[in-house]
């Protein structure tokens, strides 16, 4: 059984989700402690729970201690990984995206495609937005052989939530491994592209004021870009997402994105986003600030060695670093090059079982 403590480093639902979603593939029990300890409001939150309740859905876990508020929990994952169908609604405007990110690497190794309808939240802060999903994180992670599509059905915002994401996921077969990633030059900005989204804000022109205002800033600092304006009447509630990235002649992809809140307005928005893009673009790096923590779990599983260049080391790509070594993985920083050697996860089938291959170098 692997214990973790969820009070260290950052302390977040990082921890919970990715911890969870680790034991799952690798077939190992967990015993997950103080989790969420230094939050507001400490213990499992109806967002983490309904990642850990998905990931025991698709591995036919036992869990002992998965209720709203509980601090400890132990996770005893079945021998597979199903696909199929699933739907699920967290039931609040918690993060579907964060709940897709605990699904996702599952079914890269399911043993058939998955299907999941998922009901939040999709623009939120402190949570990967539907778009930056869709434009960078999962044209980056098809560069590793995960080959997943996402749409959205239904735009979802605090506090209603109601939004709804539908993702397909083939999975590797056989013995294959996730590649590794490398990316260490950027090259030129060939482009910057975007998608100014409100909900029933049609009438204060919320969607062209936020791209007009980004656009403005990217062009004061020599950078052409394209900003569609989406308007939307189908959410449970008003909303604004600004999101925008840049393809390099290289391959990369870096985004920036900002969504709506009450006394935040539509060129506030516009200039955060523009600005934060930017910073990003000035460091030189091969990521953005989000990419950066999201890619380390999967570079933890591939096969060989990944490197790429992070803006800046942020708490979740600390936690994320420190959370895969416990599971075998090699990480360290160099500078702003951070180097993963994965543990080359592969799942063996035999019959109808699968056999997970032993951990390498895994700390007691």
């Amino acid at each position: 059984m692997i214990h973790i403590d969820g009070s260290q480093r950052s302390g977040s639902g990082t921890i919970v989700r990715y911890a969870i979603t680790l034991c799952s593939l690798l077939g190992e029990e967990l015993h997950l402690t103080n989790i969420r300890a230094k939050r507001d409001k400490p213990g499992l939150r109806p967002q983490h729970l309904a990642s850990v309740r998905a990931c025991a859905q698709m591995c036919d876990a036992q869990v002992t201690g998965a209720e709203a508020k509980s601090g400890e929990l132990i996770y005893r994952p079945g021998s597979r990984i199903r696909g199929g169908h699933y739907e699920w609604d967290i039931g609040t405007a918690g993060s579907t995206t964060m709940l897709l990110m605990s699904l996702l690497p599952l079914a890269c190794f399911a043993d058939k495609e998955t299907t999941l309808r998922l009901t939040g939240g999709l623009f939120q802060d402190f949570a990967p937005s539907a778009h930056h999903m869709q434009h960078v994180l999962f044209p980056t992670l098809a560069k590793m052989g995960v080959q997943a599509e996402m749409e959205i059905v239904r735009p979802g915002y605090v506090p209603k939530g109601g939004g709804i994401i539908q993702a397909k996921i083939k999975p590797l077969s056989g013995m294959k491994t996730l590649r590794s990633l490398a990316l260490l030059s950027r090259g030129r900005v060939k482009e910057i592209r975007g998608l100014s989204l409100s909900s029933h804000l049609r009438k204060p022109r919320v969607s062209e004021r936020m791209a007009e205002e980004c656009r403005k800033l990217l062009a004061q600092a020599g950078y052409q870009s394209y900003i569609e304006t989406l308007w939307d009447e189908t959410s449970l509630q008003e909303g604004a997402n600004l999101a925008v990235w840049a393809e390099s002649d290289s391959g990369c992809l870096i985004g920036a994105d900002r969504s709506g809140k009450r006394g935040r307005s539509s060129e506030q928005i516009g200039r955060y986003v523009a600005r934060t893009l930017l910073e990003d673009l000035a460091a030189g790096v091969t990521v953005d600030r989000y990419l950066a923590d999201q890619l380390i779990i999967y570079a933890a599983l591939a096969g060989g060695t990944t490197q790429y260049q992070i803006p800046r080391l942020t708490d979740h790509v600390d936690t994320n670093l420190w959370l895969v070594e416990r599971f075998g993985a090699r990480p360290r920083l160099e500078g702003n090059t951070l180097i993963v050697e994965g543990i080359g996860y592969a799942l063996r089938v035999q019959g109808s079982r699968f056999k997970v291959p032993p951990l390498p170098n895994r700390e007691p």
